[in-house]
Formats: structure tokens, sequence, C-alpha cells
């Protein structure tokens, strides 16, 4: 397929700049995977969907505050880091601005010299390898001087930084929200409990390599950038239980998606694990462990309306977003959501 296959006209205005109070006001289009049959909906009517047996997978990863803004020890020229992903201790994947402000040796000092970086190395894909000093804690430092990474389209700074969180964000680590997760509210997911549904997590640090636009024409040309990924015992056995049983896995999210399908595509099963993935799901996926979605609005041609297409068909999907913008639904991370099923 195409990159151009999945376009679509979206007017600006229904880019979402802000989010909707309480998080389960937000609007929720239900998708019927096989039959392509809407319903529209307020977000907290989804537990009407669920049934006792079924299982709910969140991601409880949390977004560190990845933005740093400094200077060149030796020079004072500005510069900007944003952390992509942990490799060490002190040791971290960078995008820097400007790059070439940021070659091998150079030194950088943020938050008034609370927080230092030397550039150890420059990646094939101008990515930067950075090494930190700093005092104490490394989180507590970066909460301090860091600030929240919010997506381009989103023009405005946030309120509470806070919103831009999951109620259950536990894991730092990510440079984005699992946005579909910023929909539930401590009382709905215990109402979910409440009905028989097992509720459990896992955890994908989200990279900015999500969102990297697709170049290729050829989709298949398109090489994702790897995440890092967590799945406990717990939660493999309640998935495991609940399709043993008949049950249905609902994952809230292409990041939970993306999970649990790297592990089920290797093991044939899913188990207990840890590592990277850079899976790729686009139309002609064979799903091996989810069975319904819950999602967000998401940009055109991206590798994010690609995985949707993969769970639902191409033409559901692009149908539904037809209709979304038609009834005027808030896209991308701030937006409304989507649930097929």
């Amino acid at each position: 397929m195409k990159k151009s296959d999945f376009f679509y006209d979206l007017p600006e205005e229904l880019i979402a700049q802000s989010p909707v109070e309480p998080r389960d006001s937000s609007r929720l289009l239900v998708l019927g995977r096989e039959n392509g049959k809407i319903e529209h909906k307020i977000f907290r009517d989804i537990k009407g969907y669920f049934r006792p047996g079924d299982c709910l997978i969140l991601n409880d990863t949390r977004v560190i505050p990845a933005r740093l803004y400094g200077v060149r020890e030796d020079t004072g020229a500005t510069v900007e880091f944003l952390l992509l992903k942990r490799k060490t201790e002190s040791d971290w994947e960078v995008i820097t601005g400007p790059g070439k402000k940021a070659r091998e040796g150079h030194r950088f000092i943020f938050g008034d010299g609370l927080m230092k970086a030397e550039i150890i190395e420059v990646l094939p894909d101008g990515n930067r390898i950075a090494r930190f000093e700093y005092e104490n804690n490394f989180y507590e430092t970066l909460d301090r001087i860091g600030e929240m990474p919010l997506p381009h389209y989103i023009t405005k700074k946030l309120e509470d930084p806070e919103r831009y969180q999951t109620v259950y964000a536990k894991i730092n680590g990510s440079a984005a929200a699992p946005t579909a997760g910023l929909h539930f509210t401590p009382a709905l997911l215990d109402e979910i409990r409440d009905m028989g549904v097992k509720v459990s997590f896992v955890t994908l640090h989200v990279g900015l390599g999500t969102f990297r636009p697709v170049k290729a024409e050829n989709i298949e040309d398109h090489h994702m950038h790897t995440e890092k990924y967590f799945v406990s015992r717990d939660t493999a056995d309640i998935i495991n239980e609940t399709k043993k049983n008949g049950g249905r896995v609902f994952a809230v999210g292409t990041t939970c998606t993306r999970t649990l399908e790297s592990v089920a595509a290797k093991y044939g099963e899913i188990r207990e694990d840890e590592g990277e993935t850079d899976i790729f799901i686009y139309p002609g996926f064979e799903f091996k462990c989810i069975d319904a979605l819950i999602t967000n609005f998401h940009l055109p041609e991206s590798t994010l309306i690609m995985l949707v297409s993969a769970f639902c068909g191409y033409e559901n999907t692009m149908n539904a977003y037809k209709v979304a913008v038609a009834e005027r639904y808030r896209f991308f991370s701030l937006g409304d959501a989507m649930l097929i099923i």
C-alpha cells in the first residue's frame, strides 16, 4: 500500500488544543471491526461494551519532562535537547537543536549547572548520545529543569502538566504520552473492575519514532525506531487466562497493541518478557493477541492510522475518519477516542 492511501482532509480547528474535563467526558466513536457499523457515545459509556471475563490492558509508562534548554559550555550558544531513550545510568539518546552545535566532545550546561552533558557519539540518523552529569537523582533534577514535550501541533502550554499523564502513569521513561489512556478516571477503572473485568498493565516507553512521518511512498519501506517494553508475569497470566476462558483482550492504545503483538509474534503466546520492539503494523498483519482496541484519532499518513487500518480494515477505518470529521470529533493527542470492537 502507498502512504497516500492513508491521507484524509482534516480542518485545523478539529485538532484538540486542550483536554476536556472531566477526562471521561470526551466523545467516543464505536466502530464495528467486522461490519464497520458506527455508534456515537461518550467515553464513560465504554463500560457497556465489556463483559465479565474480559481484560483491559493499559500502558503505565510516565512521560518525563524531556525537553531541556541550555547553553554550550565554551561559547554560551543556546541549545535544546529532547531526551528520547535511556541507554545507561547516565547516557541518553537525544535529539539536539540546532544539531551543528552538538558535535562529539561538546559540553552543555542546563538549569544553571544543575545538570551537564557531553556529546559522546553522533548516530547515523543524526541523533546524539549524551552523557549526563548531575547530583542525586536524575529524574528529580529533570523535574526541576525540564519541560513536558507536547506534540508540535499543540500550540499552547497545558495549565496542568499532569493532564498529559494518564491517571495510572507510574514508570518514568516516555517522550510522549500513551494518549488513548488519558480518558480513563480512577472511578471509571473501578467500575470496569467491578463488572468482573481484569485490569492490568504493560510498560512501553513511547519514543518519537512512533510519530515520525512516513517518508517512503511504499509503506513497506518505512523503518520504525525501537522502543523499550516490559510485560510482567501477572499481566501475561491474566491475558492467557482470559483467552483460555473465552474472554476478550481490550488494548488501550497503539503502544499496548505493539507491545502485546510483539511478544505474541516472538513466542506464539503472551509471556513475561522485556526488550525492544520496532514492530510496524499495517494492513495484512495477523493479530495474535488483542480483540478490541481503544485509541485516539491519528495523523493522516501516520504509522498509527496504518495500525488501526490493519486491525479493523482499511475501508472501515477511512470511512470512520470521514464520519469523525463530519461529526466534528476532536483529533490527536488531546482529542476524542475510538473503540474498535
